[in-house]
């Protein structure tokens, strides 16, 4: 499998043939979401940039990290192609959770759960030792109650970061997959990065969609899903 590059055209990214379902697309998300039929989604499940300036201690970066203005378009066309029902379980960058409540908010969004992923080692040390990762998880409209609520404190797999600066562990993704998407459901990720979220949800009998502006990223997310 290969990244899926669309040609522009009128401002917008088209594509020559049918968006797959199963597959990772390479290219902007505010210009390839657009594409994308509305209420299509069975879960969005992503990792975009935290709006902090994150530098690992490699010196890789992640783009569009130090600006704020693919916020509210970006979660405005997250909330278009979700079915009605739905969640987005999204991380982010508490130092702007300002920003991102105003996009959440801006789009429709209603904010119905918070989950903390906790550490067993410091990924900085400042005033405290920063020991979580944070996600929000929203709602179009009242979304049904899965079969098994999962606990909103969760565990943590590191990575080591050796195919993303910020690579999430396939496996915290797979419960949350399981719980909150219907088998053969739609798992979406417009920031797919490395591809972790597509991993898990193939590893999880669900299809999966994602976007990832970096092409080097979106090669290395399409290795994996081969």
């Amino acid at each position: 499998m290969s990244p899926v590059r669309p040609r522009a055209e009128n401002g917008h990214l088209v594509f020559d043939h049918e968006v797959p379902r199963s597959g990772v697309l390479q290219g902007d998300c505010l210009t390839a979401m657009p594409s994308l039929p509305g209420g299509c989604v069975d879960l969005v499940l992503t990792d975009p940039p935290y709006v902090c300036g994150y530098r690992d201690r490699s010196g890789r970066t992640v783009a569009n990290d130090t600006c704020t203005d693919w916020l509210v378009p970006a979660y405005a066309e997250i909330y278009r192609v979700m079915k009605p029902g739905t969640l987005c379980i999204t991380f982010y960058g508490w130092t702007a959770t300002d920003s991102f409540m105003a996009a959440w908010r801006a789009a429709g969004f209603r904010l119905v759960g918070h989950l903390v992923f906790c550490k067993d080692y410091a990924s900085r040390t400042g005033l405290f030792r920063s020991m979580h990762e944070n996600a929000y998880v929203l709602a179009k409209g009242r979304a049904a109650m899965p079969a098994e609520a999962l606990s909103d404190v969760r565990n943590w797999v590191y990575t080591g970061n050796k195919l993303h600066p910020t690579e999430k562990s396939v496996e915290v993704l797979k419960p949350l997959i399981r719980a909150y998407c219907p088998e053969g459901g739609l798992v979406f990720d417009p920031f797919a990065g490395s591809g972790s979220t597509l991993v898990a949800a193939r590893d999880t009998g669900r299809e999966y969609l994602g976007i990832e502006l970096d092409p080097d990223h979106a090669a290395t997310a399409a290795r994996r899903l081969r």
